[in-house]
């Protein structure tokens, strides 16, 4: 009797080309954190084969994006600044204009396409894009260091396709573009957890945002207070995103996988650690079923961006119990860390800041809410 053809594997989608680009010496993203990330997943032991990134072509991007927007972009890639096109968010202090934008965008965004096709086509369970994830880029304009929506740009082609898709983001930003862009929707259900809106870019992100029109609903918000941590996160996870997907019953789930919800972040106020971080990875594992498109995200820690994302890797694997708690003492004296940052996962400690109480009954009053006003929207149950 012949023998079943193994499953795909999981799908890493990298490439070294994407470390060519800077956004400069003073900005806090610092794309180089892609390359700390690989290095962490082969000393890890977890390396699988790269799949090669193509480009996305301009016409991809314009399933989403204004084509003018798009050739400006490329104009001033071209001429290393020029006139600062304010007007579409480029040359300001959070989208500064660099050499080679337009071609990192093209890259990331044919990551995330690439990702898509092997999970959609190919049949791989999971495909993660650490670059992609650029989730505040809007369709004629720049946004919060993102420039090309790369997530949007793939779910536009999975509904072309008929396909339902639910959006799952745990970056500590609200996930404003991709919510913009379906907010009238019933085809896509969007999900963020993120801190609240009154202390954290973009100001959006209410839990009174809930869709519009047909879309009404299909927008999920979840703002937290600083100080939130593991127990407080989760326990909103769990209690709103099972349900809620339940009742949509999505062909497929993309997530957005941020990780500036860490404890020590510079430019967020969450208390995260790779507990919390991981049951909500596994959870989304589960309620994906071999579904899953994966992608990075916000992260200005470079060192909890690299022990994030592997655990992310390891649990798209089923290896998260194989890592080591300790970062590798090379890699760490290259980084020059200090002793008690040299931790992949974090120890079992609590951490309660000066707003855990309020973060703490905020969330259960936002759980609450969900629950009788949005919930019984989409057929929810909880």
């Amino acid at each position: 009797m012949a023998q079943p053809l193994p499953s795909p594997a999981p799908a890493y989608v990298y490439s070294d080309e994407l470390l060519k680009f800077d956004y400069g010496p003073t900005h806090p993203l610092r794309i180089w954190r892609l390359g700390l990330v690989n290095q962490l997943i082969e000393l890890c032991g977890l390396t699988l084969p790269a799949v090669p990134i193509t480009p996305a072509t301009l016409d991809q991007m314009c399933i989403f994006h204004d084509r003018r927007y798009l050739e400006t972009l490329a104009e001033m890639s071209r001429s290393e600044g020029g006139d600062h096109q304010l007007a579409y968010g480029l040359g300001a202090e959070d989208n500064p204009v660099f050499p080679g934008l337009y071609d990192w965008s093209a890259l990331l965004t044919g990551g995330t396409l690439g990702a898509t096709r092997l999970v959609v086509e190919d049949g791989h369970p999971v495909a993660f894009n650490i670059a992609g994830g650029m989730h505040h880029a809007m369709a004629g304009r720049a946004s919060g260091f993102c420039y090309v929506n790369d997530a949007v740009v793939a779910i536009k082609g999975l509904l072309a396709k008929g396909l339902r898709v639910a959006y799952i983001d745990v970056d500590a930003h609200h996930g404003d573009g991709v919510q913009w862009a379906f907010y009238d929707s019933d085809q896509v259900l969007t999900i963020s957890l993120h801190q609240h809106p009154a202390t954290l870019f973009p100001g959006t992100g209410s839990v009174e945002e809930m869709g519009r029109g047909a879309g009404r609903g299909f927008a999920v918000n979840l703002p937290l207070w600083p100080d939130t941590d593991d127990d407080i996160y989760t326990q909103c996870f769990e209690e709103v995103v099972p349900p809620v997907i339940e009742a949509f019953e999505p062909d497929y789930i993309v997530s957005q996988l941020g990780v500036d919800t860490f404890l020590s972040d510079p430019l967020a106020n969450l208390n995260l650690t790779t507990k919390g971080f991981g049951r909500c990875l596994k959870l989304i594992s589960q309620m994906a079923m071999g579904r899953w498109i994966a992608l990075g995200g916000g992260g200005y820690h470079v060192v909890n961006v690299a022990r994030g994302w592997t655990l992310a890797w390891a649990v798209m694997r089923g290896l998260e119990d194989d890592l080591p708690r300790e970062l590798p003492w090379d890699w760490c004296e290259h980084l020059n860390l200090p002793l008690d940052e040299r931790w992949l996962l974090d120890p079992k400690e609590k951490i309660r800041g000066r707003m855990w109480n309020r973060a703490q009954r905020d969330a259960e009053d936002i759980v609450a809410y969900l629950k009788k006003n949005l919930f019984p929207l989409i057929g929810a149950r909880g």
